[in-house]
């Protein structure tokens, strides 16, 4: 693997006639890098779910504030970003190498499009690494193997999904497959986790019907589960403080409102 900016290439295909979870949550961010279906589709959810907006931006903040935790409080310097989605300002390698220039990132997905920015935007710092690998969520032991080419996994990894899991929509193939991942990782590792739900009190009822609109008129398929469904993700590791909370409220102000959105991270015993 040589230094810099090293993503594995591919042929790149975006299917531009229906929307797609990567360039829809671009949009709702207010990202550029997506299109007509995907502003339509994107447009229509946000009619039924208006807080979409909120939680997909609540779910971007987070992730700066987990990657600023674990790269200056807790000395990660090796990053797994499984799902990264599409590049926008303050990607994790950028965040990790403001603080630590010799981080090393291995960013993961499998949309043709993503794939494509990736190879233009996820550069690195001279004394890091930045990597990305085309694969499925559902190919944990691919993504362990491709991941060990750009990190040493005998050293403490952050092992980043926000929003994938909510893909996997049988619940027991996304707990083996975390099960897997974080088998691959030494004790110190952490895991960093975002997934929606339809809890009540976060203010989730709504996700059933805008999720069963998606799930017809876009692509992938989507769940969302309760905070004790979610909970069992983290099995066997130790949840930092304030645990399992709505992503806005992790290590936040006390003023943060409140999205449907819960967030986490645990460490490896």
């Amino acid at each position: 693997m040589t230094e810099g900016d090293s993503p594995t290439t591919g042929p790149a295909r975006p299917n531009t006639s229906v929307a797609h979870n990567a360039r829809v949550w671009n949009y709702w961010i207010g990202g550029k890098d997506n299109y007509e279906v995907d502003r339509r589709v994107g447009e229509h959810v946000a009619g039924m779910f208006p807080v979409i907006r909120d939680v997909a931006r609540a779910d971007r903040e987070f992730l700066g504030r987990a990657v600023r935790f674990l790269a200056a409080e807790r000395g990660i310097r090796q990053f797994l970003d499984i799902g990264t989605g599409l590049p926008t300002v303050d990607n994790t390698h950028e965040i990790a190498q403001r603080i630590a220039p010799e981080s090393r990132i291995v960013y993961v997905d499998n949309d043709p499009i993503v794939l494509v920015h990736a190879r233009s935007l996820l550069t690195s710092s001279p004394e890091g690494v930045t990597d990305y690998i085309d694969a499925d969520v559902r190919e944990p032991d691919v993504i362990v193997r491709c991941a060990a080419e750009t990190l040493d996994l005998d050293r403490p990894v952050a092992v980043m999904m926000l929003g994938i899991l909510n893909f996997v929509l049988d619940t027991d193939e996304a707990r083996d497959i975390v099960r897997r991942l974080m088998a691959s990782v030494p004790p110190g590792s952490h895991l960093v986790l975002t997934h929606p739900t339809y809890d009540a009190e976060v203010g989730g009822e709504g996700n059933r019907a805008a999720m069963e609109f998606w799930n017809a008129n876009a692509t992938p398929p989507i769940t969302a589960r309760s905070r004790a469904e979610i909970a069992a993700f983290l099995d066997g590791l130790e949840l930092v403080e304030p645990g399992l909370v709505p992503c806005s409220r992790w290590h936040a102000g006390p003023d943060a409102a409140v999205v449907p959105q819960y967030g986490a991270v645990a460490v490896k015993p």
